[in-house]
């Protein structure tokens, strides 16, 4: 165990039936990590934090290109992505062609943004927060 925080300083956002959700929320849970889950079906995407991952990560890390929701759209919506503020756009109206999870750590600077799932960085990452 890494070692537990006393309130959820993590939120992961993310679909809930996505296996690397699943996976993500396990290695917190098994690390003993407390976070917050926000379901972008449920609760769609926080226009104000997307732009805030936009500027922190880029766009075009958080458009999922490879997985099944980009791949079912034709090819002028695809060419149609080609700027900040035409993806953020289609990620608020298709909240599944964003790459998960986008996780926000608390505790580390400007409340770092994560994408995707990377057991070794999160260690790393996990590790520095519980050094400060």
């Amino acid at each position: 165990m890494i070692g537990a925080m006393s309130t959820p300083a993590i939120t992961l956002y993310g679909i809930p039936n996505c296996d690397t959700v699943k996976k993500a929320r396990r290695w917190l849970a098994d690390n003993g990590l407390e976070h917050q889950f926000h379901d972008f079906k449920k609760q769609g995407v926080p226009a104000d934090r997307l732009q805030g991952w936009i500027g922190a990560v880029g766009w075009e890390k958080l458009v999922n290109r490879q997985g099944t929701t980009w791949r079912k759209l034709d090819a002028a919506q695809q060419a149609a992505v080609r700027d900040a503020a035409s993806a953020s756009a289609l990620m608020e109206n298709l909240p599944s062609v964003i790459k998960r999870p986008v996780v926000e750590w608390a505790g580390q600077p400007d409340r770092e943004v994560s994408v995707g799932f990377d057991a070794a960085a999160w260690n790393e990452r996990a590790a520095r927060a519980s050094n400060a």
